[in-house]
């Protein structure tokens, strides 16, 4: 399974280095106010594919965020019912039985 993961990872890196290499003309981004970047168009794709990346990652970070919050509150909730479940127990084994009359 190994050899196999591997040898995917190879063949995506080839491609991609191929992609790199056909794609290396230079392309000319215009932004407002007058401003131009000048660079190949492979690392223009790059570039705005990492900044994809990051905004995705950033919407992701709230929903990340709630659910640790939950999952720590669970983990507490646990805890303190597992505490209380111990008290029980030792009560249950340190009374005395009832006597019934």
């Amino acid at each position: 399974m190994r050899f196999l993961i591997w040898l995917l990872r190879v063949i995506l890196f080839l491609l991609l280095l191929g992609f790199a290499l056909k794609n290396d003309q230079a392309v000319t981004l215009r932004y407002f106010f007058g401003y131009e970047w000048q660079t190949s168009l492979v690392v223009a794709l790059l570039c705005f594919f990492m900044v994809g990346v990051v905004i995705g990652l950033l919407a992701m970070l709230g929903v990340l965020f709630r659910r640790q919050r939950e999952l720590a509150a669970v983990k507490r909730e646990l805890k303190l019912k597992s505490k209380l479940a111990e008290i029980d127990a030792e009560r249950e084994v340190t009374q005395p039985p009832e006597i019934v009359n």
